[in-house]
């Protein structure tokens, strides 16, 4: 067994779809819509974003609405790729665990982050 696909729920996945591309590079899924959009990398890896009715952005780190998962991005520098991020549309919670090993970023849906060297 191996894994292939992560799926994020949200309310618009072409703005997500779009954040993430510009985040990370990965191409667009051709057939990505409103109501399901993806990213496919070169390996054949696809996070998808999944349009849901009154969808709820997972608060952090409060747990009134769990954030059930998180991805975890590795980068060369900390500062550099928070505020490459915090310009594409992510923001930036407080309280910040360990800010010198990792740094917990939002994004635009409120899906929790990391950025980790």
């Amino acid at each position: 067994m191996s894994l292939c696909a992560v799926t994020l729920d949200c309310n618009d996945p072409m703005a997500l779809a779009d954040f993430y591309h510009r985040a990370t590079g990965l191409a667009r899924h051709p057939k990505s819509d409103a109501e399901f959009a993806g990213l496919v990398g070169a390996d054949g890896f696809f996070v998808g974003f999944q349009r849901v009715d009154g969808y709820t952005a997972p608060r952090w780190p409060g747990q009134q609405v769990p954030q059930q998962l998180h991805l975890d991005f590795r980068v060369d520098d900390l500062d550099e790729a928070e505020a490459r991020l915090l310009a594409l549309g992510a923001t930036r919670p407080d309280p910040q665990p360990d800010p010198d090993r990792f740094r917990v970023l939002l994004d635009p849906a409120g899906h929790p982050f990391c950025l980790t060297r």
